[in-house]
């Protein structure tokens, strides 16, 4: 069968959070089968438990919150996207603040995080949700739309068109098609890093937010250009931050995804619309489990972490 898979042992990381600008400790531990992946704050008098669904998401201003009553855990979609690119199931994420640490601003240092402490599959089946027929959210119309959609696939593929009207960004590859089944996540996608433009970080910082951000953690740009002195380290970093984004995003459904998502100047807020909207309609989906590879979508079965 395709089993679901945990870490071997512990492992643990220190860093900020990129908007808070909080020292955050961090600390992933091993969990059973069909526990998902569980944030806990561990940080409270009473440590609460945050599990990851498309319902516990609370705000996406920026990046992907999740919430229980007053605790939550905002910034979650590098590492989510991490255990998606990698195929955890199960995991628990102990955190001392309320902000994911940013560490690099790209998914690789969670890559190595969760490589590092190793990969064990699970006496249980992984349980996929297949989508059965195609779900689309729009937002504006004209000049100013936006829109994402995902469809039925044997696999999973993630495509996405960004369209920033920024000559650094206009310089580099606008639109990246991206298969589990044909790349290396780790390679193609993970060490994408997120990033920001000068003339927002004033206002941002007077709302609370880039706190903890700069050119050691983020791609950052002027009105013209790129400041980081050693530059991109994709072609197209700008889109396949992206796809890291929404693999991040789209893993808060639970579960691995069965199909092909594709978006034109998507975010966090229209990625977890877009869950909702499908799991809004119970014949649009099914949870589906293969018991031999040969039944599996190709290269599902070995999906082993690699860079």
């Amino acid at each position: 069968m395709i089993a679901q898979r945990t870490l071997k042992t512990l492992t643990r990381a220190v860093g900020v959070g990129l908007h808070s600008g909080q020292r955050v400790e961090l600390t992933l531990r091993p969990a059973a089968p069909d526990t998902g992946i569980v944030f806990r704050r561990v940080d409270l008098p009473e440590p609460v438990d945050i599990p990851v669904r498309a319902e516990s998401v609370t705000d996406t201003r920026l990046a992907s919150t999740i919430s229980v009553g007053q605790a939550k855990v905002f910034t979650v979609e590098h590492l989510m996207s991490a255990c998606a690119g990698l195929g955890i199931d199960n995991l628990y994420v102990d955190i001392t603040a309320e902000e994911v640490p940013i560490l690099d601003g790209s998914a690789s240092s969670f890559v190595f995080l969760l490589q590092s402490a190793g990969i064990v599959e699970q006496n249980a089946p992984k349980r996929f949700l297949r989508v059965l027929k195609t779900v689309q959210v729009n937002e504006g119309e004209g000049a100013n739309i936006k829109w994402a959609k995902l469809e039925p696939f044997h696999g999973y593929k993630l495509s996405f068109e960004i369209d920033f009207r920024h000559p650094a960004v206009d310089q580099t590859g606008q639109q990246v098609v991206f298969d589990m089944s044909e790349g290396v996540y780790s390679r193609d996608i993970a060490r994408a890093r997120t990033f920001g433009f000068t003339k927002d970080v004033e206002m941002m910082r007077a709302n609370g937010l880039a706190l903890g951000g700069g050119l050691d953690n983020a791609i950052v740009m002027d009105d013209y250009k790129v400041l980081n002195a050693d530059g991109l380290r994709y072609d197209d970093e700008f889109v396949k931050h992206k796809i890291l984004d929404a693999m991040g995003d789209l893993y808060i459904v639970g579960k691995p995804l069965l199909a092909a998502y594709s978006a034109f100047r998507s975010g966090h807020a229209m990625n977890n619309q877009l869950l909702r909207a499908l799991l809004a309609q119970p014949d649009a989906y099914e949870i589906v489990t293969f018991e031999t590879s040969s039944q599996a979508p190709k290269g599902f079965a070995t999906l082993q972490p690699a860079w």
